[in-house]
């Protein structure tokens, strides 16, 4: 006895499959409608997944520090000597790193010139990360350099820069992620480069993860601040990164929303199609009615080409999308593997999901109207 072949267990399976290919290219155009409403969707998503990764990698590094600089009633300068003691005082176990600022401008030995910000301060390797060079608690002779700007001179490890007619050596360049917004600009000196300040123009204090950051902000508020006086302004970016966070996922939602509408206009393309398939094919499925086909295998036959064109158009949609996924996580994060992680390939999940879903329901009337059909009449046709 022989075996029948499996796909002829479904013929309403096989009869959608090859209506499809009959008109090749109204299948074509229902295909590419569902393909740019799935790249719309996950590749939106997957950009605010990277941009996402990008802002809390910059905001962690901020997470645990608080920034002190002069308040309008101080009656110094900057930030004395005796107020950095209080301050440590009060930070207890924390880093606390008293800076000193300017500007200058460097110049390279072809000419070229970039104006920077200067830093002077001890603890160095507490506040910075180097990504070539290496670095030293309190620098002594020795500078750090911004990528960028190392790049705009061609200034290499161990070569001079001078600030104020002393020569330093750059022992370090600093990682291009150093600092919020991906980009910091900053020549950074030992504290002795500035000694003819007497003031300090911030302190940074680093917390220990044992601390609470807003805790001991607000202690240090209290101690130099009351109701009236302003002595220094105390900030953190606690509060920041739940609101980037906060602002992010509305973004999130607000670019899913826009990549859905084209899905939709996707869907009435594929009810179009549909509908015109199923004028043009009244004949066949009279037919089809007249010589035992029944209502449910009529409708399972439309209602499957609706499902065939949402699976096509998806999986061309997903590749799509996950190349456009791997340009976007190498140029916003630099690692274009992490669109395979679960925080980016969901929304091709999504996508996918999104495209069957509406294709299915864009095929319902279009089945139920093929199938409630009568033959009599559509034989006519």
């Amino acid at each position: 006895m022989s075996k029948r072949h499996p796909l002829r267990r479904f013929p309403s399976v096989l009869m959608a499959w090859r209506n499809l290919g009959r008109n090749r290219v109204r299948t074509a155009l229902a295909t590419l409608g569902i393909l740019i409403g799935v790249v719309a969707i996950a590749s939106l998503g997957m950009a605010t997944a990277a941009i996402q990764q990008q802002a809390t990698a910059n905001l962690e590094g901020l997470s645990n520090e608080i920034t002190i600089s002069t308040g309008p009633d101080n009656p110094n300068d900057g930030i004395s000597a005796e107020q950095v003691d209080d301050i440590e005082r009060l930070a207890g176990d924390a880093t606390v790193v008293p800076e000193r600022s300017n500007v200058t401008t460097l110049s390279a030995r072809n000419g070229a010139e970039t104006r920077v910000g200067v830093t002077a301060l001890t603890k160095a390797d507490a506040m910075y990360n180097v990504s070539r060079g290496q670095i030293s608690n309190r620098l002594r002779s020795g500078a750090l350099l911004s990528a960028a700007d190392a790049r705009r001179l061609g200034i290499e490890i161990g070569d001079p820069v001078t600030y104020r007619g002393q020569l330093y050596r750059v022992q370090g360049i600093l990682s291009s992620s150093q600092g919020f917004g991906g980009q910091q600009r900053v020549l950074v000196l030992p504290l002795s480069a500035m000694d003819d300040q007497n003031h300090y123009d911030s302190v940074t204090v680093l917390t220990t993860p044992e601390q609470s950051v807003e805790a001991l902000s607000a202690a240090i508020e209290s101690s130099f601040n009351t109701d009236d006086e302003q002595v220094v302004r105390v900030r953190n970016f606690a509060s920041v990164q739940e609101n980037v966070g906060s602002f992010l996922g509305t973004l999130q939602l607000g670019l899913l929303g826009i990549g859905s509408i084209s899905l939709v206009v996707a869907s009435v393309a594929i009810l179009n199609v549909m509908l015109m398939s199923t004028v043009e094919r009244q004949g066949e499925i009279g037919v089809l009615r007249a010589i035992g086909i029944t209502r449910g295998e009529v409708l399972r036959m439309i209602l499957t080409e609706a499902v065939f064109l949402g699976v096509i158009g998806g999986l061309l949609g997903v590749v799509l999308s996950a190349g456009i996924g791997i340009v976007l996580f190498e140029f916003l994060v630099g690692n274009p593997l992490q669109v395979f992680s679960w925080q980016s390939a969901q929304y091709l999940l999504y996508g996918m999901l999104f495209a069957i879903v509406a294709s299915t329901l864009s095929g319902l009337y279009p089945a139920w109207k093929a199938a409630n059909e009568r033959p009599v009449e559509a034989l006519r046709e």
